[in-house]
């Protein structure tokens, strides 16, 4: 991972912070949660068939257990620069990002994609969703926050979204938990 840190990086021995990044669709087309129930019975449960979404693109930094996101209307390139923005901002004064995300196309791939310069971005290999510690928190907002839910309309999608998230970050134990990886040595 180090080859991937520009070289002012290395020269300068710049902090460098680990960042998790990924987006999650969260719309009326939901999923259904667990629940507790007996054994053997089998508990009504809502489930919306409409189809207005809206896409959250979370980042973390497990060791300053801070988190940065955006809701948005899509996923794709445009959306992903005003992602990396907001990331560039909470990035500590001086320190560099180094920002793991997936291989997606409006990632790294693309050639629209404005990187900030105090901002690296390093690929995970493909098929590899286990690696991504954003993978688990939106488990975790889903069986926590999402399951089980119908919004009458977009605008009720997007505040649930921002509910959820802020409720996420506002503990900074939980941000350190699900996001640390033994993998990512600081």
């Amino acid at each position: 991972m180090n080859e991937a840190l520009p070289a002012v990086v290395k020269e300068n021995e710049t902090p460098v912070e680990f960042w998790f990044q990924d987006e999650a669709r969260v719309g009326q087309q939901g999923m259904l949660s667990r629940i507790w129930a007996p054994i053997g019975s089998r508990p009504a449960m809502v489930r919306d068939n409409r189809r207005a979404n809206a896409y959250i693109y979370g980042a973390i930094c497990p060791s300053r257990s801070i988190g940065a996101a955006l809701i948005m209307a899509s996923a794709n390139t445009e959306a992903m620069n005003e992602h990396l923005k907001e990331i560039s901002l909470q990035v500590a004064i001086g320190a560099h990002a180094a920002l793991i995300c997936d291989g997606t196309g409006w990632h790294a791939k693309s050639k629209d994609i404005a990187v900030p310069s105090n901002i690296t971005l390093i690929t995970l290999p493909p098929y590899a969703p286990e690696l991504n510690p954003m993978e688990t928190v939106w488990e975790f907002l889903r069986d926590n926050r999402f399951g089980a839910q119908v919004w009458k309309t977009y605008s009720d999608v997007v505040r649930a979204c921002s509910r959820a998230w802020n409720w996420f970050v506002s503990d900074p134990r939980r941000i350190a938990t699900i996001g640390t990886r033994e993998w990512v040595v600081l």
